[in-house]
């Protein structure tokens, strides 16, 4: 019996409030949990566990983290029980190597950028899940080279989900009225569509060399909700469909982008 190969996804996550909200995006969530293949088990990559050093959530039973200030109290008694997978984790420390795993069995668990989008596609939470961090002193081709080695974890009935979003800048966010994207994150958000299906060598790769782009440190002034895209372009195989989900820019500096591989 052959497991169907899992797709990949990159999913803009956006406020935390998208947890309490019923909008275009999380509908379009919801959708994805209810049409996707049903994986076995969840490999999340989150922008809200930046770290130096690589880790792996290593527990039984993660615990939900409302890793945020200032939001409705219905958002903090929002939980996702999800189970771990200890077994996953040393699996991930085994296809990983020779990068150094850290299995993490008591600090970390699910952050908003996970189970904030994953409440959404699998609501009873019944499906076995690993958080693995992202390295915050690796430049940008190391994360495509993980996702690469991610990839094969498809083929096992495993699902890689990657959150973030491509323009995160929170300091130029239109909080209150106005929602016009700026000229630079809409030019940003189109560079990283124009640029999903491109081959060639990784190093050369326009959207690993983001920061080159005019917009590219406006729209990231920090690496952590961009990276998560590479993980998923690292696991494409160069000829599977590549969809967008999702597509917006709110706040006006905030990207809502979602990308699916496969």
């Amino acid at each position: 019996m052959t497991t169907q190969r899992m797709p990949a996804l990159f999913l803009g996550h956006g406020s935390p409030m998208n947890v309490l909200e019923d909008n275009q995006y999380t509908q379009a969530w919801r959708h994805l949990g209810e049409t996707l293949p049903r994986p076995k088990a969840i490999v999340v990559v989150s922008a809200h566990w930046f770290t130096k050093g690589t880790g792996v959530t290593a527990m039984e039973t993660p615990k939900t983290i409302h890793d945020f200030g200032g939001f409705p109290q219905a958002l903090y008694d929002t939980h996702y029980p999800a189970p771990g997978s200890p077994e996953l984790a040393q699996q991930l420390v085994d296809l990983l190597a020779p990068v150094p795993v850290m299995q993490d069995k008591e600090a970390w668990g699910f952050d908003h950028g996970s189970w904030g989008v994953l409440i959404k596609m699998y609501p009873n939470a019944d499906i076995p899940m690993v958080q693995l961090s992202i390295d915050s002193t690796k430049p940008a081709e190391w994360h495509f080279e993980i996702g690469r080695k991610l990839a094969t974890l498809r083929d096992q009935g495993i699902m890689l989900i990657a959150s973030g979003n491509v323009v995160h800048n929170l300091r130029t966010a239109r909080w209150h009225g106005e929602n016009t994207p700026y000229p630079w994150a809409e030019s940003f958000n189109q560079y990283v569509k124009d640029n999903l299906t491109w081959s060639g060598p990784v190093a050369e790769h326009p959207l690993v060399n983001y920061l080159q782009h005019e917009g590219g440190s406006l729209s990231n002034p920090t690496p952590d909700h961009y990276l998560p895209l590479l993980y998923v372009l690292g696991a494409w195989d160069g000829k599977e469909p590549i969809t967008l989900p999702t597509d917006g820019i709110e706040m006006g500096s905030l990207s809502m982008l979602s990308v699916q591989i496969g």
